[in-house]
């Protein structure tokens, strides 16, 4: 599957989406805040660097997934199964809870790497939970065996055109709320956000992607010239779990895409904790890596640039934060 063969005008898709949650009861997706601030406040010593933090951690569900989810649902017609996705836990939990503010059944399929707090999320929003598997494609498995029995709407973690145009709103967020942003840092795990960063942006911004050594699926495909399978595990494996990258974002990415870089598990959870420490943002570990990338040089910034980092979600048990 490719951009192409699915949607020629990714924008107007965005756009789209973005009417779609305007039309419906406030709060289905938040605006989420967008916070401004001078690169020494983040501990960047380049000359007039402006660090633009999108803080999409408070989005509904916890995380960015609120709004790919969302538009898969409210696009189409839900059956009287309901919703079906198999997730490494925030597509999971995004899904649930839309489901639950739309009055339809959710099933989510897990792997066992998945976090207890948000297996506990989904449980508190109705999902019916089936954990097995080791990783997410495992999962994925089970979930595509079962939608086949029950007939339920396939929700995809982040290789639907819904849910790359649901993701691709934050973008137009961001445009909308700051102007455009010289560069934007964002973690990838299937590509649904980087996809739909990047189709919104264009060239207009340049758009990295951010990933742990552990699970590098955007950057090995790009070495192999096409999404391989990789093996995947680490700090963020519940959140950047999956094993080969979205086709519909690998189309995108690679006529959009700026860069592709890696980071270590220590240099994400140093991340993690100064965001914690320093600033009280209490994030899980794949929020961490656009600052990551700026603490350890990975990504470094010319003088007076304004780098927008991707805050994409909060689901972590808080008891992780305390080291």
């Amino acid at each position: 599957m490719s951009a192409d063969d699915v949607v020629v005008d990714w924008r107007h898709d965005i756009d789209s989406a973005a009417a779609r949650f305007e039309a419906r009861v406030p709060g289905f997706v938040r605006r989420t805040p967008l916070w401004k601030l001078p690169g020494r406040a983040l501990g960047i010593a380049v000359p007039g660097v402006e660090v633009w933090l999108k803080l999409e951690h408070l989005q509904v569900s916890g995380s960015f997934k609120a709004r790919g989810m969302t538009n898969r649902l409210l696009a189409n017609e839900i059956p009287a199964a309901g919703a079906i996705v198999a997730s490494g836990g925030n597509a999971g939990i995004a899904t649930a809870a839309a489901a639950q503010a739309l009055g339809v059944p959710c099933e989510v399929f897990l792997p066992t790497v998945s976090s207890e707090a948000k297996r506990a999320r989904l449980r508190a929003l109705g999902a019916n939970v089936v954990v097995g598997g080791d990783v997410y494609a495992d999962a994925l498995a089970a979930c595509l065996a079962r939608q086949r029995e029950s007939g339920a709407l396939l929700t995809h973690a982040y290789d639907q055109p819904e849910v790359v145009a649901g993701a691709g709103t934050l973008g137009r967020e961001i445009e909308q709320e700051g102007g455009l942003p010289d560069s934007v840092l964002v973690s990838v795990g299937g590509g649904g956000l980087i996809g739909g960063l990047a189709a919104w942006f264009e060239q207009r911004s340049r758009v990295v992607a951010l990933e742990p050594e552990r699970a590098p699926t955007l950057y090995r495909a790009r070495e192999a010239g096409a999404p391989v399978d990789v093996e995947v595990s680490g700090i963020a494996a519940d959140a950047l779990g999956a094993r080969r990258v979205g086709g519909l974002s690998w189309g995108i990415t690679q006529r959009h895409l700026h860069d592709a870089l890696l980071l270590s598990d220590d240099a994400i959870r140093a991340a993690q904790l100064w965001l914690w420490n320093e600033l009280k943002l209490a994030v899980e570990p794949a929020a961490a890596l656009p600052l990551a990338a700026l603490h350890t040089g990975r990504y470094q910034p010319g003088e007076g640039e304004k780098v927008c980092l991707i805050v994409c979600g909060a689901n972590v048990d808080p008891a992780t934060l305390a080291g």
